[in-house]
């Protein structure tokens, strides 16, 4: 075998190599792009725009800011000021009520506020891991030991969904815009 046969014969070895690397990365971006297209679908379906989505009024009544979307309460909003003896158990009270753009709820557990769910590394989920989010999803706890997430944060329903299904929801969640916005942390009752 000459010099130049095992020359070419590398060459061939090297662009089929090139070639198989490509055709896996191309799935690698397909797997991913499919993965983030199925967590857009589940957190339309669970309505998670409904609470942690900032509103614009319309016509049709509160549609969510997609400018903001999935931002939380806004750190510059007025809380309205819950009515007295409004809120609490028995059939003649509310059980809970919320302010107008439906980012914070008060109830017998005090007051709760939508978090943040974009990618900002500071305000929001950013710096969390795929893993750190479905312990959350599955304890209903910050990070999975930290404060329990508050109503109306549906937990048991999340908790239930496919380690699969919470990685697909994560991802879609990284592929937002990152949008600064700090959240207050939850009242307790008065």
């Amino acid at each position: 075998m000459t010099i130049k046969a095992i020359a070419i014969g590398t060459i061939g070895v090297g662009l089929t190599f090139l070639t198989i690397s490509q055709v896996a990365l191309a799935q690698t971006a397909a797997a991913a792009k499919k993965e983030v297209q199925r967590g857009e679908y589940l957190v339309g379906y669970a309505g998670c725009n409904d609470c942690h989505s900032p509103k614009l009024d319309s016509p049709d009544g509160p549609l969510p800011d997609k400018s903001r979307l999935l931002s939380g309460f806004p750190a510059n909003a007025q809380l309205p000021q819950v009515p007295a003896d409004a809120v609490g158990p028995g059939p003649n009270q509310w059980g809970a009520i919320t302010n107008g753009d439906l980012t914070a709820w008060a109830g017998p557990w005090g007051i709760s506020f939508a978090a943040n769910l974009t990618p900002d590394k500071q305000t929001g989920i950013g710096s969390w891991t795929a893993e750190s989010f479905i312990k959350t999803m599955r304890t209903c706890k910050h990070l999975g030991a930290g404060r329990p997430l508050l109503p109306p944060m549906p937990c048991a329903d999340i908790a239930v969904l496919t380690d699969q299904d919470l990685k697909a929801v994560f991802a879609y969640l990284k592929s937002l815009k990152p949008i600064r916005n700090e959240v207050p942390k939850p009242l307790p009752p008065k």
